[in-house]
């Protein structure tokens, strides 16, 4: 069912999320907190290392444009 790779891309992910949930308590950034909950939630859904790795990409840039534009 799980594969390494699968386990991998969910602990690196994961991990980030944390990150995001971190920096968006300390700078009471919604989009920070909101990309936190995607970032944990998607391995959930998404059974695919690649898949994970391109949603959390995509999460990561939407969270790194909406911090840029104040929200």
């Amino acid at each position: 069912m799980f594969s390494a790779s699968f386990l991998f891309a969910s602990l690196i992910w994961g991990s980030i999320g944390l990150g995001y949930c971190i920096y968006g308590k300390r700078q009471q950034s919604l989009s920070a907190f909101v990309g936190e909950i995607l970032m944990m939630v998607v391995s959930y859904f998404v059974s695919s290392a690649l898949f994970i790795s391109l949603i959390c990409i995509l999460v990561t840039l939407a969270v790194y444009g909406l911090a840029r534009r104040g929200y």
